[in-house]
């Protein structure tokens, strides 16, 4: 089985926020991760990353959530895009004043 992209698209939230979304079915788990999936999904407000999940080669499953780092546990992809959208709403609403 070669790899195969499942999703990559970017969603304009405002003039100044956007969503990228990456996610691929692998035919083996990259190091660090017990599922066959890679992804990158990635919110941005004025030039700079505030939300992320993620799982490089080596450094797993996890998400970052402004300057925090955490471990992430996936299950399925579409739980792990709810939880990302979860987290851009949480983020909007704590930030909403700045």
């Amino acid at each position: 089985m070669k790899a195969v992209q499942l999703v990559r698209t970017r969603i304009a939230y405002s003039d100044s926020a956007f969503a990228e979304l990456v996610l691929w079915r692998l035919p083996k788990p990259v190091e660090g991760s017990p599922h066959g999936f890679k992804y990158r999904l990635a919110y941005v407000v004025r030039g700079e990353c505030v939300v992320r999940y993620d799982n490089e080669v080596g450094k797993g499953d996890h998400r970052h959530f402004g300057r925090k780092e955490t471990p992430y546990v996936f299950t399925t992809p579409e739980k792990l895009i709810a939880d990302f959208q979860q987290d851009i709403a949480r983020w909007n609403h704590e930030n909403r004043h700045s």
